[in-house]
Protein backbone atom coordinates (compact mmCIF):
# COMPACT_ATOMS: atom_id res chain seq x y z
CA UNK A 1 0.00 0.00 0.00
CA UNK A 2 1.23 3.47 -0.92
CA UNK A 3 0.09 6.67 0.75
CA UNK A 4 0.03 10.19 -0.68
CA UNK A 5 -0.70 13.58 0.87
CA UNK A 6 -1.50 16.61 -1.31
CA UNK A 7 -1.68 20.01 0.39
CA UNK A 8 -3.00 22.93 -1.62
CA UNK A 9 -1.80 25.73 0.62
CA UNK A 10 -4.58 28.22 1.39
CA UNK A 11 -7.04 26.69 -1.12
CA UNK A 12 -10.01 26.95 1.22
CA UNK A 13 -11.78 30.30 1.40
CA UNK A 14 -15.06 31.98 2.21
CA UNK A 15 -18.05 32.89 0.04
CA UNK A 16 -17.14 35.66 -2.41
CA UNK A 17 -19.42 38.22 -4.01
CA UNK A 18 -17.36 38.01 -7.20
CA UNK A 19 -18.24 34.30 -7.41
CA UNK A 20 -21.97 34.79 -6.70
CA UNK A 21 -21.57 33.74 -3.10
CA UNK A 22 -19.43 30.70 -3.83
CA UNK A 23 -15.93 29.85 -2.62
CA UNK A 24 -13.19 29.20 -5.20
CA UNK A 25 -13.41 25.45 -4.58
CA UNK A 26 -17.19 25.56 -5.03
CA UNK A 27 -17.09 27.68 -8.19
CA UNK A 28 -14.48 25.64 -10.04
CA UNK A 29 -14.90 22.39 -11.97
CA UNK A 30 -12.31 20.08 -10.41
CA UNK A 31 -12.79 16.51 -11.65
CA UNK A 32 -9.73 15.01 -9.96
CA UNK A 33 -10.62 16.58 -6.61
CA UNK A 34 -14.15 15.22 -6.97
CA UNK A 35 -12.82 11.71 -7.62
CA UNK A 36 -10.90 11.89 -4.35
CA UNK A 37 -13.97 13.14 -2.47
CA UNK A 38 -16.07 10.26 -3.79
CA UNK A 39 -14.37 7.77 -1.47
CA UNK A 40 -14.36 9.51 1.93
CA UNK A 41 -14.55 13.11 3.07
CA UNK A 42 -15.07 15.37 6.04
CA UNK A 43 -13.95 18.53 7.76
CA UNK A 44 -10.87 18.97 9.94
CA UNK A 45 -9.57 21.65 12.27
CA UNK A 46 -5.89 21.85 11.42
CA UNK A 47 -5.17 24.87 13.62
CA UNK A 48 -5.97 24.25 17.29
CA UNK A 49 -8.32 26.83 18.74
CA UNK A 50 -6.44 29.65 20.43
CA UNK A 51 -3.39 29.44 18.15
CA UNK A 52 -2.65 31.85 15.32
CA UNK A 53 -3.64 30.36 11.95
CA UNK A 54 -0.78 29.71 9.58
CA UNK A 55 0.99 27.02 7.61
CA UNK A 56 3.34 26.46 10.54
CA UNK A 57 0.69 25.43 13.06
CA UNK A 58 -1.51 23.77 10.42
CA UNK A 59 1.14 21.64 8.71
CA UNK A 60 2.65 20.61 12.04
CA UNK A 61 -0.80 19.25 12.89
CA UNK A 62 -1.26 17.56 9.52
CA UNK A 63 2.03 15.69 10.02
CA UNK A 64 0.88 14.55 13.46
CA UNK A 65 2.62 17.08 15.70
CA UNK A 66 0.56 19.04 18.22
CA UNK A 67 1.69 22.68 17.91
CA UNK A 68 0.31 23.40 21.38
CA UNK A 69 3.17 21.37 22.86
CA UNK A 70 6.00 21.40 20.29
CA UNK A 71 5.85 24.82 18.62
CA UNK A 72 8.38 27.51 19.53
CA UNK A 73 7.98 29.68 16.41
CA UNK A 74 7.91 29.48 12.64
CA UNK A 75 11.43 30.48 11.75
CA UNK A 76 13.20 27.57 13.44
CA UNK A 77 11.24 25.24 11.14
CA UNK A 78 12.39 27.21 8.11
CA UNK A 79 15.95 27.21 9.41
CA UNK A 80 15.83 23.42 9.73
CA UNK A 81 14.55 23.21 6.17
CA UNK A 82 17.65 25.06 5.02
CA UNK A 83 20.00 22.92 7.10
CA UNK A 84 20.62 25.59 9.74
CA UNK A 85 21.10 24.23 13.25
CA UNK A 86 20.12 26.84 15.81
CA UNK A 87 22.87 27.24 18.46
CA UNK A 88 22.03 27.44 22.16
CA UNK A 89 21.41 31.01 23.23
CA UNK A 90 20.20 32.00 19.78
CA UNK A 91 16.89 33.04 18.25
CA UNK A 92 15.87 32.49 14.64
CA UNK A 93 13.72 34.74 12.46
CA UNK A 94 12.07 34.52 9.09
CA UNK A 95 13.32 37.57 7.18
CA UNK A 96 11.07 38.67 4.31
CA UNK A 97 11.98 41.11 1.57
CA UNK A 98 8.89 43.32 1.43
CA UNK A 99 7.61 46.13 -0.78
CA UNK A 100 6.84 49.38 1.02
CA UNK A 101 6.08 52.87 -0.19
CA UNK A 102 6.56 56.28 1.42
CA UNK A 103 3.10 57.84 1.48
CA UNK A 104 2.93 61.28 3.11
CA UNK A 105 5.93 60.51 5.28
CA UNK A 106 4.73 57.11 6.44
CA UNK A 107 5.67 53.72 5.03
CA UNK A 108 2.81 51.57 3.70
CA UNK A 109 3.39 47.88 2.96
CA UNK A 110 2.07 46.66 -0.40
CA UNK A 111 3.58 43.18 -0.65
CA UNK A 112 4.90 40.71 1.91
CA UNK A 113 7.13 39.13 -0.75
CA UNK A 114 8.61 42.17 -2.46
CA UNK A 115 6.43 41.77 -5.52
CA UNK A 116 7.37 38.07 -5.60
CA UNK A 117 11.06 38.78 -6.03
CA UNK A 118 13.29 35.76 -6.59
CA UNK A 119 16.42 34.64 -8.40
CA UNK A 120 19.41 36.89 -9.03
CA UNK A 121 17.51 40.05 -8.05
CA UNK A 122 16.79 38.71 -4.56
CA UNK A 123 20.38 37.58 -4.11
CA UNK A 124 21.81 40.91 -5.30
CA UNK A 125 19.57 43.00 -3.03
CA UNK A 126 20.22 40.95 0.10
CA UNK A 127 23.94 40.53 -0.48
CA UNK A 128 24.33 44.27 -1.14
CA UNK A 129 22.30 45.05 1.96
CA UNK A 130 24.38 42.97 4.37
CA UNK A 131 27.58 44.30 2.77
CA UNK A 132 26.54 47.92 3.36
CA UNK A 133 28.99 49.23 6.01
CA UNK A 134 26.42 50.92 8.26
CA UNK A 135 23.98 48.04 8.03
CA UNK A 136 26.73 45.46 8.60
CA UNK A 137 27.90 47.37 11.69
CA UNK A 138 24.38 47.39 13.11
CA UNK A 139 23.95 43.67 12.36
CA UNK A 140 27.15 42.92 14.25
CA UNK A 141 26.05 45.05 17.20
CA UNK A 142 22.71 43.22 17.25
CA UNK A 143 24.38 39.80 16.98
CA UNK A 144 22.41 39.05 13.81
CA UNK A 145 23.47 36.92 10.84
CA UNK A 146 21.26 36.43 7.77
CA UNK A 147 21.30 33.34 5.58
CA UNK A 148 20.50 34.66 2.10
CA UNK A 149 18.41 32.70 -0.43
CA UNK A 150 17.32 33.36 -4.00
CA UNK A 151 13.72 34.05 -2.90
CA UNK A 152 12.00 36.68 -0.77
CA UNK A 153 12.44 34.30 2.20
CA UNK A 154 15.64 34.52 4.25
CA UNK A 155 16.68 33.23 7.68
CA UNK A 156 18.12 35.32 10.47
CA UNK A 157 19.91 33.97 13.54
CA UNK A 158 20.53 36.33 16.45
CA UNK A 159 22.59 35.80 19.57
CA UNK A 160 20.33 37.03 22.35
CA UNK A 161 19.76 36.51 26.04
CA UNK A 162 16.06 37.43 25.70
CA UNK A 163 14.09 35.18 28.03
CA UNK A 164 10.46 35.73 27.07
CA UNK A 165 9.82 35.86 23.33
CA UNK A 166 6.07 35.93 23.97
CA UNK A 167 6.52 39.50 25.21
CA UNK A 168 8.06 40.54 21.88
CA UNK A 169 5.63 41.38 19.07
CA UNK A 170 7.00 40.77 15.57
CA UNK A 171 4.01 41.09 13.25
CA UNK A 172 3.56 38.82 10.22
CA UNK A 173 3.85 41.11 7.16
CA UNK A 174 1.17 39.25 5.18
CA UNK A 175 -1.36 40.21 7.85
CA UNK A 176 -0.92 43.99 7.54
CA UNK A 177 -0.90 44.60 3.80
CA UNK A 178 -1.88 48.09 2.59
CA UNK A 179 -1.40 49.55 6.06
CA UNK A 180 1.01 52.05 7.53
CA UNK A 181 3.73 49.92 9.10
CA UNK A 182 4.40 52.21 12.10
CA UNK A 183 2.06 50.38 14.53
CA UNK A 184 3.46 47.02 13.42
CA UNK A 185 7.15 47.62 13.91
CA UNK A 186 8.62 45.49 16.74
CA UNK A 187 7.41 46.35 20.23
CA UNK A 188 7.05 44.81 23.68
CA UNK A 189 3.55 43.49 24.34
CA UNK A 190 4.31 43.86 28.03
CA UNK A 191 7.41 45.23 29.73
CA UNK A 192 8.79 42.27 31.65
CA UNK A 193 11.97 44.05 32.63
CA UNK A 194 13.91 41.85 30.22
CA UNK A 195 16.64 44.20 28.98
CA UNK A 196 17.74 41.72 26.30
CA UNK A 197 14.20 41.54 24.89
CA UNK A 198 13.98 45.34 24.82
CA UNK A 199 17.29 45.48 22.95
CA UNK A 200 16.09 42.82 20.50
CA UNK A 201 13.00 44.92 19.71
CA UNK A 202 14.99 48.10 19.26
CA UNK A 203 17.67 46.43 17.13
CA UNK A 204 15.23 44.77 14.75
CA UNK A 205 13.21 47.95 14.40
CA UNK A 206 16.35 49.94 13.55
CA UNK A 207 17.55 47.30 11.07
CA UNK A 208 14.18 47.31 9.28
CA UNK A 209 14.22 51.08 8.84
CA UNK A 210 17.90 51.09 7.86
CA UNK A 211 17.22 48.46 5.22
CA UNK A 212 14.67 50.73 3.56
CA UNK A 213 17.19 53.58 3.36
CA UNK A 214 19.76 51.24 1.79
CA UNK A 215 17.41 49.54 -0.68
CA UNK A 216 14.92 52.19 -1.72
CA UNK A 217 17.17 53.59 -4.46
CA UNK A 218 18.97 50.37 -5.34
CA UNK A 219 19.44 49.83 -9.10
CA UNK A 220 17.51 46.55 -8.93
CA UNK A 221 14.50 48.38 -7.57
CA UNK A 222 14.80 51.13 -10.17
CA UNK A 223 14.74 48.44 -12.86
CA UNK A 224 11.74 46.75 -11.26
CA UNK A 225 9.86 50.05 -11.13
CA UNK A 226 10.59 50.66 -14.81
CA UNK A 227 9.10 47.22 -15.55
CA UNK A 228 5.96 47.98 -13.56
CA UNK A 229 6.97 45.70 -10.68
CA UNK A 230 6.91 46.42 -6.97
CA UNK A 231 10.26 47.09 -5.30
CA UNK A 232 11.80 44.82 -2.68
CA UNK A 233 12.98 47.56 -0.39
CA UNK A 234 12.67 46.54 3.26
CA UNK A 235 13.53 43.50 5.35
CA UNK A 236 10.87 42.31 7.76
CA UNK A 237 11.98 39.84 10.47
CA UNK A 238 9.20 37.83 12.13
CA UNK A 239 8.35 34.38 13.49
CA UNK A 240 10.98 34.44 16.24
CA UNK A 241 11.75 30.98 17.61
CA UNK A 242 14.10 28.96 19.73
CA UNK A 243 15.31 25.44 18.95
CA UNK A 244 12.71 22.69 18.74
CA UNK A 245 12.56 18.96 18.03
CA UNK A 246 9.95 16.70 16.47
CA UNK A 247 9.47 12.95 16.89
CA UNK A 248 10.48 10.57 14.12
CA UNK A 249 7.69 10.19 11.54
CA UNK A 250 8.88 6.68 10.70
CA UNK A 251 8.93 5.52 14.31
CA UNK A 252 5.49 7.01 14.97
CA UNK A 253 3.71 5.70 11.87
CA UNK A 254 6.08 2.95 10.64
CA UNK A 255 6.22 4.59 7.23
CA UNK A 256 9.23 5.85 5.25
CA UNK A 257 8.56 8.99 3.31
CA UNK A 258 9.46 11.94 1.12
CA UNK A 259 8.04 15.47 1.16
CA UNK A 260 8.12 17.54 -2.04
CA UNK A 261 7.73 21.30 -1.63
CA UNK A 262 9.33 24.60 -2.58
CA UNK A 263 8.91 26.11 0.88
CA UNK A 264 11.56 25.98 3.65
CA UNK A 265 8.86 25.75 6.35
CA UNK A 266 7.60 22.46 4.91
CA UNK A 267 11.11 21.13 4.38
CA UNK A 268 11.86 21.91 8.02
CA UNK A 269 8.82 20.12 9.43
CA UNK A 270 9.65 17.12 7.25
CA UNK A 271 13.37 17.14 8.03
CA UNK A 272 12.85 17.40 11.79
CA UNK A 273 10.63 14.33 11.51
CA UNK A 274 13.25 12.40 9.55
CA UNK A 275 11.50 12.58 6.16
CA UNK A 276 13.42 13.21 2.94
CA UNK A 277 13.12 16.68 1.38
CA UNK A 278 14.45 16.60 -2.21
CA UNK A 279 14.65 19.87 -4.15
CA UNK A 280 12.86 20.01 -7.50
CA UNK A 281 14.29 22.34 -10.18
CA UNK A 282 11.80 25.05 -11.07
CA UNK A 283 9.73 24.55 -7.92
CA UNK A 284 9.40 28.11 -6.60
CA UNK A 285 6.22 28.43 -4.51
CA UNK A 286 4.49 30.62 -7.10
CA UNK A 287 1.82 30.06 -9.75
CA UNK A 288 4.45 29.01 -12.32
CA UNK A 289 5.98 26.35 -10.08
CA UNK A 290 7.10 23.04 -11.59
CA UNK A 291 3.96 20.98 -10.92
CA UNK A 292 5.03 18.11 -13.14
CA UNK A 293 8.46 17.95 -11.54
CA UNK A 294 6.92 17.71 -8.08
CA UNK A 295 4.64 14.88 -9.15
CA UNK A 296 7.49 12.97 -10.81
CA UNK A 297 9.65 13.29 -7.70
CA UNK A 298 6.87 11.99 -5.45
CA UNK A 299 6.22 9.06 -7.79
CA UNK A 300 9.93 8.26 -7.92
CA UNK A 301 9.99 8.07 -4.12
CA UNK A 302 6.96 5.77 -4.05
CA UNK A 303 7.59 3.54 -7.06
CA UNK A 304 11.38 3.47 -7.41
CA UNK A 305 12.86 4.27 -4.02
CA UNK A 306 10.61 2.07 -1.90
CA UNK A 307 8.97 4.78 0.18
CA UNK A 308 5.56 4.12 1.70
CA UNK A 309 4.51 7.78 1.86
CA UNK A 310 4.97 10.89 -0.27
CA UNK A 311 3.61 14.40 0.22
CA UNK A 312 3.26 17.12 -2.40
CA UNK A 313 2.81 20.65 -1.09
CA UNK A 314 1.84 23.50 -3.45
CA UNK A 315 2.15 27.05 -2.14
CA UNK A 316 0.56 28.92 -5.04
CA UNK A 317 -3.09 29.32 -3.88
CA UNK A 318 -1.91 30.89 -0.62
CA UNK A 319 0.39 33.37 -2.36
CA UNK A 320 -2.31 34.35 -4.84
CA UNK A 321 -4.78 34.97 -2.00
CA UNK A 322 -2.25 37.09 -0.10
CA UNK A 323 -1.85 39.10 -3.29
CA UNK A 324 -5.64 39.56 -3.43
CA UNK A 325 -5.80 38.07 -6.93
CA UNK A 326 -8.95 35.98 -7.38
CA UNK A 327 -8.23 34.86 -10.94
CA UNK A 328 -4.76 33.67 -10.09
CA UNK A 329 -5.98 31.82 -7.01
CA UNK A 330 -8.59 30.09 -9.17
CA UNK A 331 -5.90 29.18 -11.69
CA UNK A 332 -3.60 27.83 -8.96
CA UNK A 333 -6.35 25.49 -7.75
CA UNK A 334 -7.12 24.37 -11.32
CA UNK A 335 -3.46 23.50 -11.80
CA UNK A 336 -3.34 21.43 -8.60
CA UNK A 337 -6.38 19.49 -9.80
CA UNK A 338 -5.16 18.92 -13.36
CA UNK A 339 -1.39 18.83 -12.93
CA UNK A 340 -0.93 17.27 -9.49
CA UNK A 341 -3.91 15.23 -8.31
CA UNK A 342 -5.04 13.91 -11.72
CA UNK A 343 -1.61 12.56 -12.76
CA UNK A 344 -1.00 11.09 -9.30
CA UNK A 345 -4.28 9.17 -9.49
CA UNK A 346 -3.55 8.04 -13.05
CA UNK A 347 0.05 6.98 -12.56
CA UNK A 348 -0.52 5.20 -9.26
CA UNK A 349 -3.51 3.36 -10.72
CA UNK A 350 -1.37 2.28 -13.69
CA UNK A 351 1.33 1.03 -11.32
CA UNK A 352 -1.01 -1.61 -9.93
CA UNK A 353 -0.20 -0.58 -6.35
CA UNK A 354 -3.06 -0.14 -3.92
CA UNK A 355 -2.95 3.43 -2.64
CA UNK A 356 -4.69 6.04 -0.54
CA UNK A 357 -4.48 9.79 -1.21
CA UNK A 358 -5.37 12.53 1.29
CA UNK A 359 -6.24 15.93 -0.20
CA UNK A 360 -6.79 19.12 1.77
CA UNK A 361 -5.98 22.78 2.26
CA UNK A 362 -3.77 23.41 5.27
CA UNK A 363 -5.91 26.41 6.27
CA UNK A 364 -8.17 28.92 4.52
CA UNK A 365 -6.50 32.00 3.07
CA UNK A 366 -9.23 34.56 2.60
CA UNK A 367 -9.35 36.78 -0.45
CA UNK A 368 -11.61 39.14 1.51
CA UNK A 369 -8.85 39.94 4.00
CA UNK A 370 -5.72 38.54 2.28
CA UNK A 371 -4.92 36.75 5.55
CA UNK A 372 -5.03 33.25 7.01
CA UNK A 373 -8.05 31.87 8.85
CA UNK A 374 -8.29 29.07 11.40
CA UNK A 375 -11.70 27.63 10.58
CA UNK A 376 -11.95 23.92 9.64
CA UNK A 377 -11.14 22.91 6.06
CA UNK A 378 -12.56 20.18 3.81
CA UNK A 379 -10.53 17.02 3.37
CA UNK A 380 -11.00 13.85 1.31
CA UNK A 381 -9.27 10.47 1.14
CA UNK A 382 -9.16 8.47 -2.09
CA UNK A 383 -8.83 4.69 -1.73
CA UNK A 384 -7.99 2.70 -4.86
CA UNK A 385 -9.57 -0.43 -3.36
CA UNK A 386 -12.93 1.31 -2.99
CA UNK A 387 -12.81 2.43 -6.62
CA UNK A 388 -11.73 -1.03 -7.81
CA UNK A 389 -14.66 -2.68 -6.00
CA UNK A 390 -17.14 -0.23 -7.52
CA UNK A 391 -15.82 -0.83 -11.02
CA UNK A 392 -15.80 -4.62 -10.50
CA UNK A 393 -19.49 -4.43 -9.59
CA UNK A 394 -20.27 -2.51 -12.76
CA UNK A 395 -20.72 0.76 -10.91
CA UNK A 396 -19.08 4.07 -11.90
CA UNK A 397 -16.16 5.32 -9.87
CA UNK A 398 -17.54 7.32 -6.94
CA UNK A 399 -17.41 11.10 -7.23
CA UNK A 400 -18.52 14.02 -5.11
CA UNK A 401 -18.01 17.79 -5.23
CA UNK A 402 -14.94 18.80 -3.21
CA UNK A 403 -15.74 22.11 -1.52
CA UNK A 404 -16.67 23.73 1.77
CA UNK A 405 -20.44 23.81 1.17
CA UNK A 406 -20.69 20.18 0.04
CA UNK A 407 -18.90 19.03 3.20
CA UNK A 408 -20.70 21.35 5.61
CA UNK A 409 -22.80 18.52 7.04
CA UNK A 410 -19.94 16.04 7.31
CA UNK A 411 -18.41 15.11 10.67
CA UNK A 412 -15.73 17.44 12.03
CA UNK A 413 -12.41 15.97 13.05
CA UNK A 414 -11.48 18.51 15.71
CA UNK A 415 -7.90 17.27 16.08
CA UNK A 416 -5.80 17.71 12.95
CA UNK A 417 -3.03 15.53 14.37
CA UNK A 418 -5.25 12.51 13.67
CA UNK A 419 -5.12 12.97 9.88
CA UNK A 420 -2.08 10.73 9.39
CA UNK A 421 -3.72 7.98 11.45
CA UNK A 422 -6.78 8.28 9.20
CA UNK A 423 -4.68 8.13 6.02
CA UNK A 424 -2.72 5.12 7.28
CA UNK A 425 -5.84 3.43 8.75
CA UNK A 426 -4.21 3.34 12.15
CA UNK A 427 -5.95 3.79 15.52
Amino acid sequence: MKYVLVIGDGMADTALTALDGQTPLEALTLPAFDRVAGCACGRVRTVPEGLAPGSDTAILSIFGNDPRTCYTGRSVLEAAGMGIVLPDGSISFRVNLCAVEDINGGLTIHSHNGGNIHGEEALELMNNLIANPAFAKKMKDAGLAIQVTDTFRHIGVMESAARDLAAVCLTEPHNVLERDIAPYLPYMVVDTGDAAALKLCADIRELMLMSYEVLKNHPVNHRRAAQGKLPANMIWPWGAATAMQLPSFEQKYHKRGTVVSAVPLVWGIAALGGLKTPRVPGANGDLDTNYEGKVERALKALLSEGDDFAAVHVEAPDEMAHAGNLERKLEAIRRIDARVVAPLLERLTQSGEDFRLLLLSDHPTLLTTRTHDGTPVPYAIYDSRVVARALAEGMPAPSRKFCEKAFAGEPLQNNGTKLMNMLFEQP
